[in-house]
């Protein structure tokens, strides 16, 4: 009988350890990983702020593949939330409570589970890397564990935040390769024959290696542009390029980079910009959503549909290509937009084969 007073009494004394040690210990965390994206701030906090595109990264669908998601009316911007319940991982929900757009993400993560919930805070920032066209991406959670937390962490094989920083950083991964899927995606159409209006356009012109045009476009209309916001002159359309002369054989190209304008403009002698006129024209239509790496693509495409159609160029004028929007102000290559015009004979002797 006094064994049994004895070993009751030293379980109630390792009880009441337990509860001191546990009681006492530090249960705040701040967990957090990084990871250097090959993607624009814009790209990756578009992805980030929508919950609904979570399911294709979110390292806990691996975990439990029968995971139920129920999404809120509002899956983006402050307010945003939604709930999961999951054999595996425990039930649960999350909002997000602020936001400072391709900067900043703060949300509230809550768990369900057989010892209470518990509540902790969730962030995501984003700076621009080193490398142009990069983001640095942190995302992390802090907050503290109660009491039943982290007893039964302490019986775990791994620690919690070495198990929660290894969950972190397999999501960042997984973003990233689902960023790079998703700004690889793009899309060919032949829209067929079409009349451009043609009109009056600012152009400098310069001869290059095929491979150097994208290169050189960007700094060629940004001289452009600076000498008509200087001229105060309006743009009067989307920028795009002449292709002048095409050698295939040498790998080279003289081609011009223009922007439209209302009328004619008078340039003084030895300016490196100038004004020209397009004459209205019968071209080909071919678009490319995408990608500017995928033209290529899309000039076979078209070139295809002039061989299948019995169609002719018009080799007295000349090809151009539009760019329907600005990559500075569309940071997904996936978004960017190129108008092909390959202009055609519509009528007279050549007209044959």
């Amino acid at each position: 009988m006094k064994i049994l007073k004895y070993l009751l009494f030293l379980i109630l004394i390792v009880i009441i350890a337990g509860a001191i040690y546990f009681g006492t210990k530090d249960g705040s965390f701040d967990v957090s990983k990084t990871k250097v994206i090959d993607a624009p701030p814009e790209v990756v906090y578009n992805n980030v702020k929508d919950f609904r595109n979570w399911e294709q990264w979110g390292p806990w669908m691996e975990e439990d593949t029968n995971m139920t998601i129920t999404y809120a009316e509002k899956t983006e911007g402050e307010g945003a939330s939604y709930s999961w319940k999951s054999e595996e991982m425990g039930d649960g929900k999350m909002q997000t409570v602020r936001v400072i757009p391709n900067k900043e993400i703060d949300q509230k993560i809550v768990f369900n589970s057989p010892m209470g919930d518990s509540e902790s805070d969730v962030y995501w920032r984003f700076e621009p890397a080193e490398e142009a066209g990069k983001t640095k991406v942190t995302w992390g959670m802090k907050g503290e564990q109660s009491f039943m937390e982290k007893v039964f962490m302490s019986l775990q094989s791994e620690d919690f935040e070495t198990s929660l920083g290894t969950m972190y950083q397999s999501g960042l991964d997984r973003l990233e390769t689902e960023l790079k899927t998703s700004m690889e995606q793009y899309t060919i159409t032949v829209d067929g024959i079409t009349q451009h209006g043609g009109g009056f356009y600012m152009y400098n012109t310069t001869a290059a290696k095929i491979s150097e045009i994208g290169e050189k476009m960007g700094p060629m209309l940004g001289q452009i542009a600076g000498y008509m916001d200087t001229n105060n002159i309006n743009s009067a359309g989307m920028p795009f390029t002449i292709y002048n002369e095409i050698n295939e054989q040498n790998g080279t190209v003289i081609f011009s980079a223009a922007i439209p304008v209302a009328a004619r403009v008078i340039t003084p002698e030895g300016s490196p910009v100038l004004c020209n006129y397009m004459a209205p024209v019968s071209a080909l239509k071919t678009t490319l959503k995408g990608n500017y790496d995928n033209l290529p693509e899309a000039y076979e495409a078209a070139k295809s549909y002039l061989a299948t159609n019995n169609l002719l160029r018009d080799n007295s004028r000349n090809m151009f290509e539009v760019y329907a929007n600005d990559p500075g102000e569309v940071p997904n290559p996936s978004d960017w937009i190129t108008e092909i015009y390959i202009p055609v004979l519509t009528s007279g002797p050549r007209f044959t084969q």
